[in-house]
């Protein structure tokens, strides 16, 4: 089967190796679509702190069971499915209280593990989230970042009747935004972006702010009137937008650091400590998102299509990085593609 192997910053090279075999509790998928991400761009660039080469990136993917181990229940050839893509130890502190998500030593498959950029991938048989039938493969490569933005509303608490300030608009952006209109929330979403503000508009989410044009405070008022929002979720890994946030923010309201930071931040925390606000991280997601993000998919509450942005062959796969780089804020979602029939 083909590989394709990251050996150096930007540097892909294809290889032929043997199609594994499944164990007794292990799967064989036949990969059909894989997602780009913004960490894998990261990757591309020398610029991810915790990935050495060479690395077989991907992590955002669909594809179809190919082969089941001996032992493995419910699960058979022909299925449409994704899967998780962590590696946890199952024996630290956070793993035992049931926060594997951040287990102490995780390893992700496609950074600090061999991910999905192959025809045939090798998972366990619990990491696998099957997939609806119709759902199409761009769809099931969705789900991953979908899973992001469903694990992400979760750490603010309750979201039904709550006003819900967004700051970034790229896909985690909008999937948080749509997760959270999900739950009950009246969202207002911000971009220094046009065009990312038109997805986030044909998704469903009317109400956006071109931040540089307008204060988010401004915004506010404009949207939720004096009541103003309770919660935060700032997707950019800006330290503007977060200080932007503790400044126009509800005092008691809660703000969720989502997007990575290259620089440490200087945050204002006098603001944070004096308006009691609450201020929290959140990081990937656990296998229940990935399910709980099929079924908002699945029955239309979260809206994927226009994040779908351009496709390119599996031999094409540094053309794909070619164009996330050249499109900048027009490349939402890109998809690497395997047997496109």
């Amino acid at each position: 089967m083909k590989q394709a192997v990251m050996t150096s910053p930007g540097v892909i090279e294809f290889r032929d190796v043997p199609v594994p075999k499944p164990g007794p509790n292990e799967v064989l998928i036949r990969v059909r679509r894989i997602g780009v991400c913004g960490s894998d761009i990261h990757v591309r660039h020398g610029r991810h702190p915790f990935t050495s080469y060479p690395v077989v990136q991907g992590h955002e993917f669909s594809g179809v069971l190919e082969a089941v181990g001996k032992r493995v229940k419910g699960l058979r050839p022909g299925q449409k499915v994704t899967a998780t893509p962590q590696i946890v130890c199952g024996r630290c502190a956070p793993c035992r209280r049931g926060d594997y998500h951040i287990c102490d030593v995780l390893r992700v498959q496609g950074f600090q593990a061999p991910g999905c950029a192959q025809e045939f991938f090798l998972a366990r048989a619990d990491q696998i989230v099957p997939l609806p039938a119709s759902f199409s493969f761009e769809q099931g490569a969705l789900v991953e970042p979908a899973a992001v933005g469903v694990h992400t509303v979760s750490r603010a608490g309750a979201m039904a009747g709550t006003n819900v300030a967004v700051l970034g608009a790229g896909p985690i952006g909008n999937l948080v935004g749509q997760a959270a209109r999900a739950a009950g929330a009246k969202v207002l979403m911000t971009d220094i972006s046009e065009y990312r503000l038109e997805i986030a508009r044909r998704c469903g989410l009317r109400s956006v702010s071109l931040a540089g044009r307008e204060t988010l405070k401004d915004a506010s008022e404009r949207v939720f009137g004096a009541k103003g929002f309770q919660k935060a979720f700032e997707c950019a890994g800006a330290e503007a937008a977060i200080n932007e946030a503790i400044d126009a923010i509800q005092k008691g309201g809660t703000i969720v650091a989502v997007g990575v930071y290259g620089d440490r931040p200087r945050v204002n925390m006098g603001l944070v400590q004096d308006r009691e606000l609450t201020l929290t991280g959140t990081l990937m997601y656990q296998k229940r998102d990935f399910v709980k993000a099929v079924r908002l998919m699945r029955s239309g509450a979260l809206v994927t299509a226009p994040l779908e942005t351009a496709h390119f062959p599996f031999e094409e796969y540094r053309a794909a990085y070619d164009y996330a780089d050249r499109e900048g804020e027009r490349s939402m979602k890109i998809f690497v593609d395997l047997e496109t029939n």
